[in-house]
């Protein structure tokens, strides 16, 4: 009855908007007195979970996005794409979802990509012939693959909380990322078949037009160095994921400065207190989630949940739809950080119990999760692209269920019950 009782606080106050960290602090207070524990053993606990190395991660690739966003690595990234796959009808579209990957893969961060790359295709989409409502669906829907291409800070709190290694969990998204990619440029393409678009051509000088491109690659070639040195750097051997993130920081900041000369002291102080800002917040939520994952193993929740979904189905199909359908519901209701904080002490134990590899299931929650950051009531993303965009809600509304529908969804099912997707790397790569 109590653990019912916490679980319809959480709820009620999510819907009234009372700020997560404090619902979380809430349910754990009412839990500790209701069910008799003692605070001296709970409170210990979690400040001795919150000293981890590997959450120091999370704060520098968040700075490092920001420093990114603002030191005019995005801009990059998006002229050096454009220059390759922009000159063709729907190229535009093709050129944000494979720029959102890369800056992704620099980042960690779906906010971050968003922010970066919407502010600079947004106009170029809407001159290119692209309605408001289609181009705030696809940058926001491709702006996800931040948290897929790694690295990721979902799956950085994914392998802490389960004990799992960093490095495989984001090896697990990568193969759902490019699944959605491919997804996501289809339809585009579709959308754009029909168009009247006069795509414009180019008539300068041969000289000038190749000085250019050159001129692009060559601005270019610091941005996309970032990746392979971070992601080389982990997979490697030679750094830590935390070492990488703080690399990372470290690299973005005299490119900013001093090649693109975008970056001054006002913004790199502006993504500091951004990334300060958002760290504290964090911390205070990992803490009350760790206090709540502690009570629901000691309640043995798990194992009561298992047999409650075992009285429904035995079917270990039917079994990871219903799982599935909890974590889209989740999705719907949280972010993406709390969600994944919620969903994996809870429901781990039981996906292990039937047989699913702890790293197939990191990327199965990866991509629920964002989904979730898409679909509505709470659509943090969608909602965001559409304030920056200024589009109406109601013509974003019908793109984004049909991105959800033909390309979130089966990215869903193939990633869910097809593991080799999700595996392949890991066991190349770590021999897993």
């Amino acid at each position: 009855m109590e653990m019912l009782i916490a679980l319809v606080i959480l709820i009620v106050t999510l819907i009234i908007g009372i700020p997560i960290p404090f619902v979380f602090l809430a349910t754990v207070i009412y839990l500790i007195f209701s069910l008799g524990y003692d605070p001296s053993f709970l409170i210990p606990y979690g400040f001795s979970k919150l000293n981890n190395m590997v959450l120091l991660a999370i704060p520098l690739f968040i700075m490092a996005g920001g420093i990114m966003s603002l030191g005019g690595i995005g801009r990059r990234i998006v002229d050096f794409t454009e220059m390759i796959v922009g000159k063709t009808k729907g190229g535009m579209g093709v050129v944000t979802i494979i720029a959102c990957a890369i800056f992704g893969a620099m980042s960690g961060s779906a906010a971050a990509a968003l922010n970066s790359i919407g502010a600079i295709m947004f106009p170029r989409l809407e001159k290119s012939g692209y309605s408001k409502g289609f181009a705030t669906s696809l940058i926001s829907s491709a702006s996800v693959l931040g948290l897929l291409i790694p690295p990721s800070a979902i799956m950085i709190l994914y392998a802490w909380i389960g004990n799992q290694s960093v490095l495989a969990s984001f090896l697990a998204t990568v193969g759902p990322g490019i699944i959605l990619m491919i997804l996501l440029s289809i339809i585009n393409t579709i959308y754009m078949k029909n168009k009247d678009i006069n795509i414009q051509q180019n008539n300068d000088n041969p000289g000038l037009l190749s000085t250019s491109k050159t001129r692009k690659s060559m601005l270019a070639i610091p941005g996309l160095l970032m990746p392979f040195i971070v992601l080389g750097g982990i997979y490697s051997g030679v750094m830590t994921p935390t070492e990488a993130a703080a690399v990372a920081v470290v690299y973005s900041i005299p490119i900013g400065f001093w090649f693109y000369k975008e970056l001054n002291r006002k913004r790199l102080y502006q993504s500091f207190v951004e990334a300060a800002t958002t760290t504290g917040v964090l911390m205070v939520m990992l803490y009350g989630i760790m206090l709540l994952s502690r009570i629901i193993i000691m309640e043995n929740i798990p194992d009561t949940l298992m047999k409650f979904l075992l009285s429904i189905t035995e079917n270990t199909l039917l079994l990871m739809l219903l799982i599935n359908l909890f974590l889209i519901v989740i999705g719907m209701l949280m972010d993406d950080v709390s969600a994944v904080l919620l969903a994996t002490p809870l429901l781990l134990p039981i996906v292990v119990n039937l047989g699913i590899d702890p790293i197939h299931f990191a990327a199965i929650i990866g991509v629920n999760l964002g989904m979730g950051l898409l679909t509505p009531p709470t659509a943090p993303l969608l909602y965001l692209g559409g304030r920056m965009s200024k589009a109406p809600i109601n013509t974003m509304m019908g793109p984004t269920m049909l991105m959800l529908l033909f390309a979130w969804l089966p990215t869903l099912i193939i990633t869910t019950f097809i593991p080799e997707v999700a595996l392949f790397l890991p066991r190349l790569l770590l021999g897993l």
